[in-house]
């Protein structure tokens, strides 16, 4: 089988144990203890707990000791795209026991936090809780274009809720693996319509270089739409385009290793 491979884990909110506050770094802590929301709070804590726990058993490593980092590239803030920090003897990311470098996102929605972890290339993850009363219209006002916008509104409008979404999770996994967030509009950024394999169309113009990117879809409970992206260093896309299909994702059961570490 040729793709990517990609594994992701996913977890639910009810998953933030009160014991998992033990694998947080001194940085994470404090961002912890100050969010106010309870939602937001358990979330954070849930992919931080995640990530350390998934990626220690891929570096031999204790889940706690798991060297992550997060620097915003405009003020160096601690609040930036989670990474794993450089070894002391090794580039940023590289694992021995895979022997090449991995890359990891993270992301959550509502009730729903997944983690997805990548050998050789970049990868960007979004989830997006579908429910009844999303306001449509404004988000698709701002996160499609005039192309992806006319053909949203020519469906019926019991149709669009889940359209609308299979774009966006298409939009937000790939500015994830590129790690620019919504630092390029997405509005800039055009992909392929639900119904089609997922693919780049269009990339914004203030991006220096078209990269190779592949996509693919996924549900989460058989109803929450999902992606994943994966950049690929050292080739650039065609003219505009990016590169459909390509990545091979195994699912995982997150809550069940949050549920071992807390016992």
């Amino acid at each position: 089988m040729t793709g990517h491979p990609v594994q992701v884990w996913w977890a639910r909110l009810e998953d933030a144990r009160m014991g998992l506050r033990a694998l947080l770094d001194p940085v994470e802590r404090v961002r912890y203890e100050s969010t106010v929301d309870p939602g937001g709070r358990g979330r954070f804590l849930v992919g931080c707990a995640l990530s350390r726990l998934v990626l220690g058993e891929l570096l031999g490593l204790p889940p706690a000791d798991v060297p992550l980092r997060r620097v915003c590239p405009r003020c160096g803030g601690p609040h930036g795209k989670v990474h794993l920090a450089p070894p002391p003897d090794g580039p940023s990311g590289t694992l021995p026991a895979y022997g090449c470098s991995v890359t990891f996102s993270v992301t959550h929605s509502g009730a729903l936090v997944g983690v997805a972890v990548c050998r050789g290339g970049e990868v960007g993850l979004d989830v997006e809780e579908s429910h009844g009363d999303m306001d449509i219209d404004s988000a698709a006002r701002v996160a499609l274009s005039d192309v992806e916008l006319a053909a949203l509104y020519a469906r019926p409008a019991a149709e669009r809720q889940p359209a609308f979404l299979r774009v966006w999770t298409r939009k937000e996994a790939v500015l994830k693996a590129l790690g620019v967030g919504l630092g390029v509009p997405l509005r800039e950024l055009e992909v392929s319509g639900p119904e089609q394999p997922p693919e780049v169309l269009a990339w914004p113009d203030r991006l220096a270089t078209r990269p190779r990117v592949s996509l693919a879809d996924t549900v989460v409970d058989g109803m929450h739409p999902a992606a994943v992206a994966v950049v690929v260093a050292g080739g650039a896309a065609g003219k505009g385009r990016g590169e459909a299909g390509g990545v091979r994702v195994t699912v995982h059961d997150g809550s069940e290793p949050l549920a071992e570490y807390d016992h």
